[in-house]
């Protein structure tokens, strides 16, 4: 039987339509990508719940449940289970994003994130981002 890891991921989108990634630093598995900021959901939690604890630990940023849009979900094998990521759009946050596990910070349009190395479940959902913040426009 394949475990299976539940992901709950955030698009944090700008005034400007840029998208906030983190890079994943060294000493982690897949040091240097960029990914969309969140983490695993643990036992007992809403893939919500977990993600604005998620936030809050990583990017020092409050997020308010109602404010997490559903958008899209990869499912990806990995050597110890099988990834399953579920990414919200966010619009509305408190507080500005700072990096607090020694990740690096950047914003990028969506235009500009397939020119990014990215682990290959966030890599996919790119393009659901970019046709969610075209019909939002």
């Amino acid at each position: 039987m394949i475990g299976l890891i539940h992901v709950a991921a955030a698009a944090l989108v700008d005034g400007s339509g840029r998208v906030l990634l983190a890079e994943r630093p060294p000493g982690k598995p897949l040091p240097g990508l960029w990914e969309f900021p969140g983490g695993k959901i643990d036992a007992g939690e809403t893939p919500e719940t977990a993600l604005v604890r998620e936030l809050a630990e990583e990017l020092a940023i409050g997020v308010m449940p109602g404010d997490l849009q559903p958008l899209a979900f990869a499912s990806h094998p990995l050597a110890a289970g099988h990834l399953v990521l579920l990414l919200y759009c966010v619009r509305c946050w408190t507080g500005v994003p700072r990096p607090q596990l020694g990740q690096r910070l950047g914003w990028f349009t969506v235009d500009e994130m397939p020119g990014l190395a990215m682990p290959p479940a966030d890599g996919p959902l790119v393009a659901a981002l970019a046709r969610r913040l075209k019909d939002c426009a």
